[in-house]
């Protein structure tokens, strides 16, 4: 295949691009139109909002049209002659109900307006659940890379140590064990390493999963980045905000306001009716026999009221109405369930965030501990007075401590972002917050 000048050029301006790297506000943005659990959330809610004009539809006009056309073929005997007669009729009818009382199809209505105001907030939690559910997995594929790194970094450093026991034992100053030592420590961080390589492929085919496409390379956290607790302080806040703002709890209420209007609306069963009924009929006959030929034509106008008693249906409007009281103590019980976990969703995730912050400053201290610890191993090492093992056993606690220190830093993060969906107070500029920690 021939390529062009232009070609040419073109292909290596486009290569020469920058390649910039994902970061979590683009990834947030990339799942509002991927993620397929979004997606059905949007069309439920869609779907949820058309109630409304259905209940609504009890309280307006009805208008129908009818027709019907007859056929009559017969024989008529009069005065002992019989006739042939046929006769053809043509009719319609145009009829208007306008309900005025109609108690039940009212309660229907209300609960409409209730069902819509469900699918509006089970759509915000699906919401909130996709900004945790982004920053989740995005954070994920950054501790799998970060353990990742740690690990090959770990490795070099054995490979060197591995090298420098080998140069001691050719020289005399060591024993075969110090590169026994090490040589061990080498494969199992190889067998390490390997686990990892998988553990990243399966974080970022998650984050595939929401985003929709292969995520490419992510923007990190800054190092030394500091995090700020949650405010406020007090845990009674949270708890009480939670239990009367969670999406869930919320659900939960307009879920028992329709169980309580699901008990007057059964009720109305035994309530009169009233409608207000207009109609225009015409009839068209045409008949004939042997004689004779005539038509008959009659059209009429009606407008009026039309009401109705109930009075006895086998108990079935009874039964209804205590099927619906024990429905509303069953939705009472669900808000009660809904208060106490969404009040515990706050508890755990304020304490969550509270002990991330003191695991990530304790593991800060720990690392540069660790790390005047592998330095004074190794010169110690190198003066004989620190085996091998000692180099190795502080090179693992360094690398170790790395890892938690990354991992706790990106777990109290999404534990934030799970209190305040906790209280029902996340939104899209909390995640613009903590995107502003990331670097390319």
């Amino acid at each position: 295949m021939r390529f062009t000048p232009i070609a040419t050029l073109l292909s290596a301006a486009l290569l020469s691009l920058p390649v910039h790297a994902l970061d979590l506000l683009q990834a947030y943005q990339e799942a509002l139109a991927n993620d397929t659990i979004y997606t059905s959330a949007r069309h439920a809610l869609a779907a949820g909002e058309e109630r409304l004009p259905q209940a609504k539809a009890g309280l307006l006009p009805s208008i129908g049209i009818g027709g019907s056309v007859n056929r009559l073929i017969g024989d008529v005997e009069t005065l002992g002659m019989t006739s042939d007669r046929r006769s053809t009729t043509h009719g319609y009818s145009l009829t208007l109900t306008q309900p005025l009382f109609r108690m039940a199809n009212w309660e229907t209505y209300e609960q409409g307006k209730l069902s819509v105001a469900i699918s509006q907030t089970q759509f915000e939690q699906a919401h909130q659940d996709l900004i945790v559910r982004v920053a989740q997995a995005y954070f994920e594929v950054l501790t799998a890379q970060d353990a990742l790194a740690s690990l090959q970094a770990e490795k070099t450093a054995i490979t060197e140590q591995l090298a420098f026991a080998k140069r001691n034992f050719e020289v005399g100053t060591a024993t075969i064990t110090d590169t026994h030592e090490a040589q061990a420590r080498y494969d199992l961080t190889v067998a390490r390493e390997l686990a990892a390589i998988n553990e990243l492929e399966i974080r970022r085919a998650a984050l595939q999963q929401i985003i929709g496409r292969a995520p490419g390379e992510l923007s990190t956290l800054r190092p030394g980045v500091g995090l700020s607790g949650p405010q406020p302080m007090r845990i009674d806040d949270w708890v009480d905000s939670a239990q009367s703002s969670n999406y869930s709890v919320i659900s939960q209420q307009l879920a028992l306001e329709i169980a309580q209007r699901e008990i007057r609306r059964n009720r109305a069963a035994h309530y009169p009716t009233l409608d207000l009924v207009a109609s225009r009929n015409y009839n068209n006959q045409d008949g004939s026999n042997l004689t004779t030929t005539n038509s008959v034509k009659a059209t009429s106008n009606n407008i009026g009221v039309q009401w109705n008693i109930p009075l006895y249906s086998g108990f079935a409007a009874t039964s209804r109405v205590r099927e619906a009281v024990a429905l509303q103590e069953k939705a009472r019980a669900d808000l009660e369930t809904a208060r106490r976990q969404a009040a515990q969703e706050a508890r755990q995730s304020f304490l969550s965030v509270n002990s991330g912050l003191a695991q990530v400053r304790a593991l800060q201290a720990a690392e540069v501990s660790s790390q005047s610890a592998l330095e004074s191993n190794r010169l110690g090492y190198q003066v004989g007075v620190r085996i091998n093992i000692d180099v190795l056993n502080a090179q693992q606690q360094l690398y170790s401590t790395q890892r938690d220190l990354a991992r706790a830093r990106y777990e109290t993060l999404v534990n934030s972002l799970r209190l305040k969906a906790a209280t029902g107070a996340l939104q899209e500029q909390d995640l613009v917050q903590i995107d502003d920690l990331l670097e390319p």
